[in-house]
């Protein structure tokens, strides 16, 4: 067993030879499987959308991030979303994914209609 055990750490050792002693652990760390471009301030989809009941609310921020409110439940849900063109995909923090289509003024998201808020 101890020679299994010195096996595995000498392994270890020889791949930790192998990185570059400069990279330091915000290098290493996995990134993101899509690149996320936050919207400028001023895109025309930043902002507040909500359904006609007011029940479903999804603030999108400029920074990229977006926080849903549901009912008396806000943030009920929050993550990343990306625009491109009319097209808007969601990454929630949980791992859910999910997107929609902006058409005439409107989102359309998961079978809801959102209205932009002013």
């Amino acid at each position: 067993m101890n020679h299994r055990l010195t096996l595995f750490a000498a392994a270890l050792l020889a791949g930790a030879a192998l990185l570059p002693a400069q990279k330091g652990l915000a290098q290493m760390t996995p990134q993101p499987e899509q690149p996320v471009a936050p919207p400028a301030e001023s895109h025309p989809y930043v902002g507040m959308w909500v359904t006609a009941d007011g029940h479903i609310r999804h603030n999108l921020l400029p920074n990229g991030r977006y926080d849903e409110a549901r009912g008396a439940r806000e943030s009920a849900y929050q993550g990343r979303y990306e625009v491109r063109g009319n097209h808007i995909d969601y990454w929630d923090d949980t791992g859910f994914t999910a997107d929609g289509e902006f058409i005439d003024g409107v989102l359309h998201h998961g079978g809801m209609i959102l209205y932009r808020k002013e």
